[in-house]
């Protein structure tokens, strides 16, 4: 006999003598998941097992459906080996940057770092914002490397892979005793953020910004609550990083604006609007990005387009490829930043014809004006902590 078989979208027909034969369906297309940006837990680059979902059938049969399991916040303390990264990039205005934690919550689904928890063992997707790691021994691995002989000071680019000022820092306090550190030796320092948290710490920046060894920059991605709501969730909200720029300009600190990353048909119609608003709450100078999608990026990008924008996708991602010379991302240092090709040309004359109307231009030797010349090492240096053999009870090693 012949028994209908249900697939998603037609019936198909089967010859079987005895028994039906059930046809997995195709995976159900991702929800989003309240305060998260990334809508799954995308397998990293290095896993050596995959692992795919599909629909057995079985969860139709509940009319209300479960909802799935929140992914709560762990932050788990890091005894790092060094704190000071350095880089040959010549399309970025630093050398030196300094990051205390490791992932971030605010979530952005854009977010370049998110490929950096592949090295982990973990996902770049939801547990890059629910599953971080603090650097407890920060300050202490800054001042022994500030108290060397070798150390020439410049600039440290602070919280630029990821935000240092996370929500976990309220209770942290990471950044800010690596603040108090520079403080002390005078060392020159440029923060960069979305968050109002950075106001707790305006006493220690204002008195560097005063001797010209601080300044910072406050990401600005959109003006609409609801598209930053759902594309970097935990961040705040637009109004309130313009009344933090507000705040930080009052107290003397230098501000710029990063418009970062404009996203065709998403963000990028945005442009003038955040360069107007921004110069208006105090912003001197500003810089942008267009959407950069490296590694695992992509995909949770592309996810997250489908859950949000379904109906403007494909066009978003047809303008980034036009962008990226057909490709969905080019990391080429003379096109990573501001892309290729006429819409890249378009979005760049945009940006610098407001800039240069607001003179928000020469924004690009920004990081030359900080002065190092005050730069003294610290009078308290910790001492490295002794290797240990064996394990925390005592056991020697065996090859020890």
């Amino acid at each position: 006999m012949v028994i209908p078989t249900v697939t998603q979208g037609a019936a198909v027909t089967k010859p079987d003598d005895q028994f039906e034969e059930r046809v997995m369906l195709p995976p159900k297309p991702l929800e989003p998941r309240k305060g998260r940006g990334a809508v799954s837990n995308l397998q990293g680059r290095f896993e050596v097992n995959a692992r795919e979902g599909f629909d057995d059938g079985w969860a139709g049969d509940d009319e209300d459906g479960e909802q799935a399991a929140p992914f709560r916040t762990q932050v788990t303390d890091e005894y790092a080996k060094t704190i000071l990264s350095r880089n040959a990039s010549p399309d970025v205005p630093f050398r030196v940057s300094l990051n205390p934690y490791r992932g971030c919550e605010h979530g952005c689904v854009y977010c370049f770092a998110r490929p950096t928890h592949s090295y982990l063992g973990l996902s770049p997707g939801l547990d890059f914002e629910s599953r971080l790691f603090a650097k407890v021994n920060a300050p202490d691995l800054l001042r022994r490397e500030l108290a060397k002989p070798s150390y020439v000071p410049e600039p440290i680019a602070l919280g630029v892979n990821t935000d240092a000022y996370q929500p976990c820092e309220r209770e942290r306090g990471l950044t800010r005793r690596v603040l108090e550190v520079l403080h002390e030796c005078a060392h020159p320092v440029a923060l960069i953020t979305k968050s109002a948290l950075i106001e707790r710490d305006i006493d220690l920046i204002s008195a560097m910004a005063a001797k010209r060894q601080a300044i910072a920059a406050i990401t600005l991605t959109t003006l609409d609550p609801a598209i930053a709501r759902t594309l970097e969730p935990r961040a705040a909200a637009p109004a309130r990083r313009l009344r933090t720029i507000r705040r930080l300009t009052d107290a003397g600190i230098p501000v710029g604006v990063s418009v970062a990353p404009v996203i065709p048909f998403i963000t990028e119609p945005d442009i003038e609007r955040v360069l107007e608003a921004a110069f208006e709450a105090g912003a001197v100078n500003a810089h942008y990005v267009v959407l950069r999608l490296p590694w695992e990026v992509n995909p949770l990008f592309q996810e997250w387009l489908q859950a949000h924008f379904p109906e403007r996708a494909q066009r978003v991602m047809n303008r980034v490829r036009e962008m990226r010379g057909g490709k969905d991302y080019d990391s080429d240092f003379s096109k990573r930043m501001h892309g290729e090709g006429v819409w890249a040309d378009l979005i760049r004359q945009r940006f610098e014809k407001a800039s240069e109307r607001l003179g928000l231009g020469a924004h690009t030797r920004r990081f030359d004006k900080l002065d190092s010349s005050g730069f003294k090492r610290p009078q308290v240096v910790p001492t490295a902590p002794a290797k240990q053999c064996g394990n925390a009870t005592g056991q020697l090693d065996l090859f020890s």
